[in-house]
């Protein structure tokens, strides 16, 4: 694994640990600003190194993530399912980062479930606000390195 790789791996570990915080604080205090663009520069920055190193998957699923936080950032509602899709978007970000230390590439699969559902809540309410999308199964946690 090269050196870029590896730091990209160790940054974007620290910054879904300090999402995961953040979002919290944010579920408490939905309308504070200064937590909301946080959270939504850290996950911009995840997105942006992904499309520098060539990880489609993780780029795909953090701008679909970055879309519903800049809705949230330009005034849509926050709603408890919103935090929790976040929550979920997070663990399996968070799944495929731990497969692409323990082998060095980008693992297959497909991220269409939270994708949809990102979508759908990131195009605002058309539905009643106690109908939200389900929320997809999480990916099983990664196997430790050998």
């Amino acid at each position: 694994m090269d050196d870029l790789l590896r730091e990209f791996l160790t940054e974007s570990a620290e910054h879904l640990d300090t999402v995961d915080a953040e979002l919290v604080r944010f579920e408490q205090d939905p309308n504070n600003q200064t937590i909301l663009r946080n959270i939504f520069r850290l996950v911009h920055t995840i997105k942006g190194t992904c499309g520098f190193l060539g990880l489609p998957r993780l780029e795909a699923l953090a701008h679909a993530a970055e879309t519903l936080m800049g809705q949230f950032r330009d005034g849509m509602p926050v709603t408890g399912p919103a935090v929790s899709l976040i929550l979920v978007t997070l663990d399996r970000l968070k799944a495929i980062l731990g497969e692409l230390e323990n082998t060095g590439t980008e693992p297959t699969g497909s991220d269409d479930d939270l994708i949809d559902a990102l979508d759908v809540m990131s195009a605002g309410p058309m539905q009643a606000p106690d109908a939200a999308p389900p929320l997809p199964a999480p990916l099983p946690a990664p196997l430790p390195a050998a």
